[in-house]
């Protein structure tokens, strides 16, 4: 099966920037991806829907011996996600201090750490970040206090004014050094993710609805041979929710149209299936895991400290469904094969362009190369059943080429699972 129509529709996790900043980096990347496997790749401008909910572009990618047209469709969340971030700085402190004690003392934290001690880190990490500023203000208070009483101001009057210079010290700072810590934005996004887990965000679940059925719209009229759901990061789990809640809307989604996939990239489901309340969403991870009619490949990178790795999203929940189960198949990526090793050096430790990489363009021909996902002619379960005819369709000549099809039309893919 060759693909020459595929309709990707795009789960973002919790980035506020959004639609204009992420079509920039997507046709920055495109042009990359252009150039290491001399195709020609076209895009053409945004365009969105009448509720501004959603946005798609469709991509032209031509090759020698195959042409790809992708309708790409980008689920929007910015508005919500920018609306958490104009809370006021003590309310975000607050509650993401109090989520923090309250994952510590009820275990979750410790499950973090078992399932992958880097992630638990990194949702430690804003925590360690605001007492260290805390700290700072709090030496800037005392300083002032003591400059103070050197002028002869003590009591209540030197209390108060130290206890100002303290708040507005660390307000600055936090304001500061947001563009390089992400203090708040990490802890906005540990309050949505634990509200979203015990359904306390009504509008989220009700625009999840609204994509779920505009998923059920989409399979039923379009004229794609594949439709691939991908969600990164954060977008993991909701695009888990898209695909269960449209199959609960119609369990033959996958049957009567185009072939359905869930691509899960960077994904980090425990911090919302962790959660004892929310059962609801362990119970979309078991539908999903024997579902025959869905392909779930779920791809971990050892280096993104912001996904999980290794995890399986199905045994890690503690489910068990048997010899049913079919889903997902876990790939892992290494990043450091897939980019130039200088390339690679320069940014391998700012762990937020590390988690991109995996929307990215390769440096380097390699069988996980998200544009060749989203623009080639290899649907996605045969790509990962069979990667080296994968990369030999991307790369090699014209007998590779042909003798990397002939192995995709000859081999009858197992299960993900």
């Amino acid at each position: 099966m060759r693909v020459e129509r595929r309709h990707v529709i795009y789960v973002q996790g919790y980035d506020p920037r959004g639609l204009a900043q992420y079509y920039r980096m997507f046709r920055t990347e495109l042009r990359k991806f252009g150039r290491l496997y001399q195709l020609t790749a076209t895009i053409n401008r945004p365009q969105g829907t009448a509720d501004s909910e959603t946005a798609y572009w469709t991509i032209d990618t031509r090759a020698n011996d195959w042409q790809t047209h992708t309708r790409y469709e980008f689920l929007r969340w910015e508005d919500l996600i920018q609306r958490d971030l104009a809370e006021p700085i003590w309310r975000t402190i607050f509650r993401s201090t109090q989520l923090f004690w309250r994952i510590i003392f009820n275990g979750t934290l410790a499950r973090f750490w078992k399932a992958h001690w880097r992630f638990a880190l990194f949702i430690a990490y804003p925590h360690f970040m605001l007492l260290v500023e805390a700290l700072a203000s709090l030496l800037i208070a005392l300083a002032c206090g003591k400059g103070l009483e050197a002028l002869g101001v003590t009591g209540p009057s030197n209390i108060a004014v130290a206890t100002a210079v303290f708040v507005a010290a660390l307000i600055a700072l936090l304001k500061f050094t947001e563009s390089r810590s992400y203090l708040l934005y990490l802890m906005a996004d540990m309050i949505w993710t634990w509200q979203f887990a015990h359904r306390l965000r009504p509008e989220w679940d009700q625009r999840i609805d609204r994509f779920a059925k505009n998923l059920v719209d989409a399979a039923s009229s379009s004229d794609a041979d594949e439709v691939v759901i991908v969600g990164h990061s954060s977008g993991s789990f909701l695009a888990v929710e898209i695909l269960a809640r449209a199959l609960n809307l119609d369990p033959d989604i996958g049957r009567h149209g185009p072939r359905i996939a869930l691509l899960t990239i960077g994904g980090n489901l425990p911090i919302v299936g962790f959660n004892a309340a929310a059962q609801d969403f362990r119970d979309h991870l078991r539908r999903l895991a024997v579902e025959p009619s869905i392909d779930w490949i779920d791809c971990q990178a050892r280096k993104d400290v912001m996904n999980f790795y290794p995890f399986d999203a199905i045994t890690g929940h503690g489910i068990d469904v048997g010899a049913r189960r079919r889903n997902p198949r876990i790939v892992p990526v290494r990043f450091r094969d897939i980019i130039e090793p200088a390339h690679y050096n320069v940014f391998r430790w700012q762990f937020f362009r590390v988690h991109f990489q995996f929307v990215m363009a390769n440096e380097r021909p390699h069988p996980y190369d998200y544009f060749m996902i989203a623009c080639g002619p290899v649907p996605l379960r045969e790509r990962m059943a069979r990667p080296e005819a994968a990369v030999a369709i991307a790369t090699g000549d014209a007998a590779a080429r042909e003798s990397g099809w002939k192995i995709l039309e000859m081999t009858t893919p197992a299960a993900p699972g």
